[in-house]
């Protein structure tokens, strides 16, 4: 019974999330069965491709990590900033993206906010797999309060985080396919997003020893502010292109 409780405490908000933006496009809505497809596709394929991508990287990464420390100096906050800011949104966002483009190819992104909405699926998905074993891993080593607290501030931040960069993305892949435009600016701007986010995160472990506690509180109120603000922008850009694709329908 345990188990299920942390599976649906890890999922259930990124599915909330996903019907809420889903939903914001009022004509012409993307099918269900398409949108869960690509939610299931990131909770799962995207998620082993990113560890297993994280975990070559971070092995090349700390093999070569004393040549860094020669040229920059032996700083225990390199090796976190790495991780946090430069491998992981990279690798992250691409493997969130190949259910976006498994979409493109069988042709369900005939308007650019199928790419917003898929993107959004597919970062959700790998929102709640990614909160799912932090969450257990709250519990295992700290209890229920942890469990609670963790699964709070990760359902109110890194989801919201992980839907609005993958949707970002999932906008520049429809775009490539609608307008033959690149998708690179976008994966690009999503990989921006996530480091500035996984920062704002880290701010507190990077700054304890000369903020304190104001160190934590100052990188969570950023983390929460970037997320919040860009899922926000994320359903504003879906219900502007769904009411401008309506009129350009109507004419």
């Amino acid at each position: 019974m345990f188990a299920i409780a942390i599976v649906l405490v890890a999922f259930v908000p990124s599915l909330l999330y996903l019907v809420w933006v889903r939903n914001t496009e009022k004509y012409s809505r993307e099918p269900w069965g398409a949108v869960v497809k690509v939610f299931f596709y990131g909770s799962l394929i995207s998620v082993i491709i990113a560890i297993a991508l994280e975990i070559v990287l971070a092995s090349f990464f700390n093999r070569n990590l004393e040549r860094l420390y020669e040229f920059v100096g032996e700083n225990p906050s390199i090796p976190l900033l790495i991780l946090a800011c430069v491998i992981a949104p990279f690798v992250e966002e691409a493997a969130k993206a190949v259910g976006v483009f498994r979409a493109r190819s069988r042709r369900m992104l005939t308007e650019l906010e199928n790419g917003i909405v898929y993107g959004a699926a597919a970062g959700l998905g790998f929102a709640a797999t990614e909160n799912l074993l932090y969450e257990f891993s709250a519990y295992a080593s700290d209890g229920a309060g942890a469990w609670i607290a963790t699964a709070i501030v990760r359902s109110l931040s890194s989801a919201l985080l992980h839907a609005t960069a993958s949707a970002l993305f999932g906008f520049g892949i429809a775009k490539s396919g609608i307008l033959r435009k690149s998708w690179l600016p976008y994966y690009l701007g999503a990989v921006g997003l996530h480091s500035a986010f996984n920062f704002s995160a880290s701010f507190g472990a990077l700054y304890e020893s000369s903020l304190g506690d104001l160190a934590y509180l100052i990188g969570l109120s950023v983390a929460f502010i970037i997320a919040i603000m860009g899922f926000s922008m994320l359903r504003g850009k879906i219900r502007s292109l769904n009411m401008r694709h309506r009129r350009r329908r109507m004419k």
